[in-house]
């Protein structure tokens, strides 16, 4: 089949859109979602000068996303003085996993010459993912664990490095089973906070004083072309899944959509486009409302911003000591 632009061969077809594309001009494709996504979401401000350079930090595990997302801001903005990237990579202690993926990392800083920084939990809880997987004080799967400690990482670091923004590789299919998780949940309020966190145009969302805020410019890329484009462009992504990954909610929520978009392409792109509406209305309702949100202080452990008197974080590890 030829690419529907030109007269080469087609390397893909979106089911979702009819589009056959050869290997350039899928690239330019998702290149192009990429860069609408960061003038939708106002990531650059109009009153970003050379002089004050923006820091964007990126969250870069060395997977097919945060690889993909990483080239495609550098190719971007390489030649823009008003933004600076920096590259934040977190080890977990998974043996035989996460030292591959940093290998990666560290290649693709060299190879685009961006700064890169290197942090893990080892260091900075004195614990290992592999050890906290075997102990399993909370009876938890482990990505629960692990999602907490480094969502914090992330937010600290992003702080210490001076971030103006923190951006995640989060695709379509991630973003399209978070919403539909949500929604099948009834968690209200959780959408409202994913519209203000992640979502929302950064000029729409409310006031997070407390928090980095943070982006995910690839999410209208489907994974499976997130993939191709890692492939295509040989970039040293480590596309192996993690030995510890048991989200079983999730992965039940992931064969769903899969099902549902091979009989009906273009559902998850619809349950995302109606879920950000959707949240959006949630987020100014709760804005709205003085009594609507939680309030925030500072762990009594750790000094983080939290709803709790001890963060999830500190509480963790406490069980684990």
């Amino acid at each position: 089949m030829d690419c529907n632009r030109c007269d080469e061969e087609a390397i893909m077809h979106a089911a979702y859109s009819g589009a056959h594309l050869c290997q350039h001009h899928f690239r330019e494709s998702v290149e192009k979602r990429v860069r609408r996504r960061v003038r939708r979401d106002d990531l650059v401000p109009q009153d970003a000068t050379p002089e004050d350079p923006l820091t964007w930090v990126i969250g870069l595990s060395g997977g097919k996303d945060s690889v993909v997302l990483t080239r495609i801001l550098h190719d971007t903005f390489a030649e823009d003085p008003r933004i600076e990237l920096v590259g934040l990579t977190i080890h977990e202690g998974i043996e035989g996993y996460r030292d591959e993926s940093v290998e990666a990392c560290v290649e693709l800083a060299d190879e685009l010459g961006i700064r890169h920084e290197l942090v893990s939990y080892e260091e900075e809880f004195g614990i290992r993912m592999d050890d906290v997987v075997e102990d399993d004080p909370e009876n938890m799967a482990a990505c629960a664990y692990c999602g907490v400690f480094r969502r914090d990482l992330l937010s600290t670091y992003a702080e210490e490095l001076d971030a103006d923004l923190l951006l995640t590789g989060h695709n379509l299919d991630d973003e399209a089973q978070t919403a539909l998780m949500n929604f099948l949940e009834g968690d209200v309020a959780q959408m409202a906070k994913h519209f203000d966190a992640s979502l929302g145009p950064l000029s729409e969302r409310g006031e997070q004083e407390e928090f980095v805020p943070r982006a995910k410019p690839l999410r209208d890329v489907p994974e499976k072309e997130v993939a191709l484009y890692a492939h295509v462009e040989d970039l040293p992504a480590h596309i192996t899944e993690c030995p510890h990954a048991s989200e079983a909610y999730r992965g039940e929520i992931q064969q769903l959509l899969y099902d549902l978009e091979e009989n009906h392409p273009g559902t998850r792109h619809s349950i995302l486009s109606g879920y950000e509406e959707l949240a959006g209305v949630v987020a100014d309702d709760r804005e709205d409302d003085a009594e609507g949100g939680p309030e925030l202080r500072e762990c009594a452990e750790c000094g983080s911003t939290t709803t709790r008197e001890v963060c999830r974080k500190c509480s963790l590890l406490e069980s684990l000591a």
